[in-house]
């Protein structure tokens, strides 16, 4: 039977998704990506905020059409969309077979083989117990960089978020696990290990009583093959003195940093149950850039959050002004049912808050594109990510780039080079986001 897999959302459920990929595989399931083939659908859904449910949603309806007018006998839904909607999936939406929550992925193959039969399942459970996943992941990322989620769920409830009714309790991975599937991944031709959970900083302080982040950064670095360890999802809060200390010494970690801010406002970062200050988020800036001179930091920002006056979105837009991060995206906030951002007074017009993140991402344009033009002359490694035949060029990233979210390359080469050989480019270039190059034989800056 022909499956095909669409995952939604974020890098941890694209890992959920490469493990049960994994699962029906060594089941038997032939995989595939094109749609018009497919006899078996498995759908891993998003709803952390409002476009991501919708998003979810018209999969699911395109899906469930191919029932009808293609090959497509099965349609599974697992993922965060199922975990919080399970009921009124199957009650709504009856071309649905199965509903798989975020912690029963283990069984995904035997329910697949259940739905062939005719049966209809709703496997959801306590989103605090995971199961031990029996197969290898299959990697959809292309083979040279892979994700390696060090945990689950979150303990922080910001009052925007349905992540921690979601996926539960934050609990970390036991090291070793940790460890013999990134030599696993290693393995199989992976370069670049990029970890994430729903927050990476406080790896570790519940299974051992202490951070642990820096210890298991320390042992990833030992695994020979890998060159480059990327971290993301850090809470400012969280980032403490042996952490800087391991990136600012071990070369395989990329001085790169994912530290989502949210604000700088501290009345709205008190709303949004945000753990800092305007003046603790500047210190440790400062800090980072001093320990770590040409560390990359990206950050994200929400727009709109109840009660945001205008005084307090010019205190966020000026501090992105002077921080001047190296990376930076900017949402409108999404009131999300169950949250208590959702009941507070002083909810934003959409139009305000749109206008509001219009003003950050032109304010970060220019800084991009300022640090872009500052880098024209200097010599960066790059990872190669393809080829575009029509204009005969090379797209890449450098350390400063994690795939999916930040920018490229585009390098010109006088040989034929492969995705995942890494390069030295001599930047020629800049616009706003991306940079422009040509491969040179001598070493990066």
């Amino acid at each position: 039977m022909k499956l095909l897999m669409i995952s939604l959302g974020c890098d941890k459920n694209r890992v959920d998704s490469e493990e049960m990929l994994g699962l029906l595989s060594s089941r038997g399931y032939e995989l595939t990506d094109d749609e018009a083939e497919a006899e078996a659908c498995v759908i891993n859904t998003c709803c952390f905020i409002q476009d991501a449910l919708k998003e979810s949603i018209d999969e699911i309806i395109a899906a469930g059409k191919l029932k009808t007018e293609g090959k497509l006998k099965i349609l599974i839904v697992t993922g965060c969309m199922a975990q919080r909607y399970k009921e009124q999936i199957l009650a709504e939406m009856p071309e649905v077979d199965a509903v798989v929550g975020v912690t029963k992925r283990a069984g995904i193959a035997d329910i697949l083989d259940d739905a062939v039969k005719g049966k209809k399942t709703i496997a959801v459970a306590d989103a605090s117990r995971d199961e031990e996943i029996p197969a290898k992941r299959l990697l959809s990322t292309g083979g040279h960089y892979a994700f390696l989620k060090i945990a689950e769920g979150c303990n922080k409830c910001c009052t925007y978020c349905v992540i921690p009714k979601i996926r539960g309790r934050y609990r970390s991975f036991p090291m070793e696990k940790l460890l013999k599937e990134a030599r696993e991944l290693a393995d199989q031709g992976v370069t670049e290990l990029i970890v994430v959970a729903q927050e990476t900083t406080i790896y570790g302080k519940d299974l051992y009583g202490e951070k642990k982040l820096h210890v298991l950064l320390q042992e990833l670095a030992k695994i020979e093959s890998l060159h480059w360890i990327r971290v993301l999802y850090c809470y400012p809060e969280e980032i403490y003195p042996e952490l800087i200390d391991v990136m600012a010494s071990e070369k395989k970690i990329c001085h790169y940093l994912d530290l989502p801010i949210q604000s700088a406002s501290d009345a709205i970062l008190k709303r949004m149950n945000r753990r800092t200050t305007e003046a603790e988020l500047r210190d440790l800036v400062g800090t980072l850039r001093k320990r770590i001179p040409d560390i990359f930091l990206r950050t994200t920002i929400i727009t709109g959050f109840p009660g945001e006056t205008d005084e307090d979105f010019e205190k966020t837009l000026a501090f992105v002004r002077e921080m001047k991060f190296d990376r930076l995206g900017c949402f409108t906030y999404s009131k999300e049912e169950g949250t208590a951002a959702a009941k507070m007074p002083g909810q934003i017009r959409k139009n305000v808050k749109v206008k509001r993140r219009n003003a950050v991402m032109a304010e970060q344009q220019k800084i991009s594109l300022a640090k872009g033009k500052a880098r024209i002359g200097s010599v960066m490694e790059a990872v190669v990510e393809g080829y575009l035949p029509e204009e005969d060029i090379y797209t890449a990233r450098t350390y400063g780039d994690a795939p999916g979210v930040d920018g490229y390359v585009f390098v010109g080469c006088d040989r034929e080079l492969m995705s995942g050989d890494f390069i030295n480019v001599r930047i020629t270039g800049a616009s706003h986001y991306d940079l422009t190059g040509e491969e040179v034989y001598e070493s990066a800056e």
